[in-house]
């Protein structure tokens, strides 16, 4: 525990100390106004605590079970994935991260919310903007038109969706009437954010770092086995969202350090993924490692990731995918490729490979 000047927060690195206060939501709260994602999105269950967060969530929480995303989704991703690099397995080279993580969060998380006449460019400007736009805040900057008009659009389409009846799933949470529409708008632009920021970020940091280690690239091409395991260190070691921010409600200790009431605490699940003291030689990428699934990548506590099952779900088919269509001599081209990187907000700019 340290207080963080650039951030006016207190950071959390340990893991233990992490979950402690992820767990225990009516002592480290997000419904507060400096909370950045609230303030760029507006209140949804990412930025509500108590029974109003259990509202918003509880509308979702039902289409995101593993056994439903399994029977809807398993097939369509698989075929998808391959579509979208067939393609690319003639050019000889590809940027995986626009040309196939980002396109393929996309079209899965439009289906699965019915969005009918969504063009991929156009949510992935969005999402890009929103990003940018929760990213500014949480440096004390203003929320940016750009921003502010992603949201809007998102708003507009799940408007437009709603009074043609194009989305069973939306159509039938109008139904239910647990959120009112505007309140369906926002959780719309939250879910479609969360799936496009972890799915899309998942599947570019895995293949960097399958690309950077051609060695485990090798043994997982001829051992699928490995596949999980391959996807799990990477979530450990680079966390789509690397910190989630909460706030005191009362004066309160955590380990060592006594946090006065309505401070800012910045959890680090990227130091936390890496805590020492939990994970031996914590900064190797390792899928042997026998207690890989302990990092907290997909947070603990009320605001767990919703998204998980299909975050893991998606990956795993975009991993085989790339295994079965692309060439076995594809390496990482280093000169056009970067390492994962990002204040909150954790992926490579770029993830370039070439082959035969």
């Amino acid at each position: 525990m340290s207080w963080l000047p650039a951030l006016s927060s207190w950071i959390v690195t340990r893991r233990d100390l992490a979950i402690e206060a992820m767990r225990d939501a009516q002592t480290y709260t997000v419904d507060d106004s400096r909370f950045s994602t609230g303030a760029v999105i507006g209140q949804s269950m990412l930025s509500l605590d108590g029974p109003e967060h259990e509202r918003h969530r509880s509308a979702f929480a039902g289409s995101f079970r593993p056994t439903v995303v399994r029977e809807q989704f398993e097939a369509t991703l698989t075929e998808t994935a391959r579509s979208l690099l067939h393609p690319i397995a003639n050019e000889g080279s590809a940027e995986f991260r626009t040309a196939f993580a980002g396109p393929l969060a996309v079209d899965t998380i439009t289906r699965f919310l019915g969005l009918s006449d969504v063009k991929t460019d156009d949510v992935l400007s969005w999402y890009r903007h929103i990003a940018d736009a929760i990213v500014g805040v949480a440096l004390g900057q203003p929320v940016p038109m750009a921003g502010t008009d992603a949201i809007a659009q998102i708003h507009s389409r799940v408007t437009t969706t709603l009074e043609t009846g194009t989305s069973a799933l939306l159509t039938q949470l109008e139904k239910d009437a647990i959120l009112r529409p505007e309140e369906l708008a926002t959780a719309t632009a939250v879910v479609m954010f969360g799936a496009i920021e972890t799915s899309e970020g998942m599947t570019a940091n895995v293949l960097w770092h399958l690309l950077h280690h051609p060695e485990v690239l090798d043994r997982v091409r001829h051992d699928r086995a490995l596949v999980g395991p391959a996807i799990e260190e990477s979530l450990r070691l680079e966390p789509a969202a690397a910190v989630v921010d909460r706030y005191t409600t009362r004066d309160v200790q955590l380990g060592d350090t006594i946090i006065p009431k309505r401070e800012m605490v910045t959890i680090s699940l990227l130091a936390a993924n890496r805590d020492p003291e939990v994970f031996e030689q914590p900064d190797r990428y390792d899928i042997d490692r026998p207690n890989l699934r302990q990092h907290v990548t997909f947070v603990q506590g009320p605001h767990g990731c919703l998204g998980l099952h299909l975050a893991r779900l998606e990956t795993q088919a975009a991993l085989n995918a790339v295994l079965d269509v692309i060439p076995g001599d594809m390496a990482l081209d280093q000169a056009r490729s970067d390492a994962p990187s990002g204040l909150i907000f954790r992926k490579p700019a770029s993830v370039t490979a070439h082959w035969s």
